[in-house]
């Protein structure tokens, strides 16, 4: 099992994963949950298509509720390569329709929630 860093960077992550061999490996992204988020992951599944995500759910979301933050300028475009679950939970982001500008940044999320969902995750690399 291999882990690599994040950037912000869309073609730098996939240099990355391509350099390590990665491209044909299971792929798992855990980002903040806000519209860039979710922007970074579509820029992700563009190079990997098959990348899943952790804990950018609404579950999470909302377990979480009393550690949101305030997005200070959202993405507006809609991504285009999220799943269903994913896709919904980013327009309601973007629409403001569970409140304005909501953003759950990773490290607020309770350490046993993250170890919980690490746990039964796929075995492959982290990235994020």
């Amino acid at each position: 099992q291999r882990e690599i860093a994040s950037s912000r960077e869309p073609d730098e992550n996939r240099r990355r994963c391509e350099k390590c061999g990665l491209a044909d490996c299971d792929l798992t992204y855990w980002g903040d949950l806000d519209t860039h988020g979710f922007i970074m992951l579509d820029r992700l599944r563009a190079s990997f298509p098959h990348v899943r995500s952790l804990q950018m759910d609404r579950e999470t979301l909302l377990a979480h509720r009393a550690m949101w933050t305030v997005e200070d300028a959202p993405h507006i475009g809609a991504p285009q390569r999220l799943t269903e679950p994913e896709a919904a939970l980013d327009a309601d982001l973007r629409f403001d329709r569970l409140a304005r500008s909501v953003r759950l940044e990773q490290e607020r999320i309770g350490f046993g929630w993250v170890r919980e969902a690490i746990a039964t995750a796929a075995t492959g690399p982290l990235i994020g």
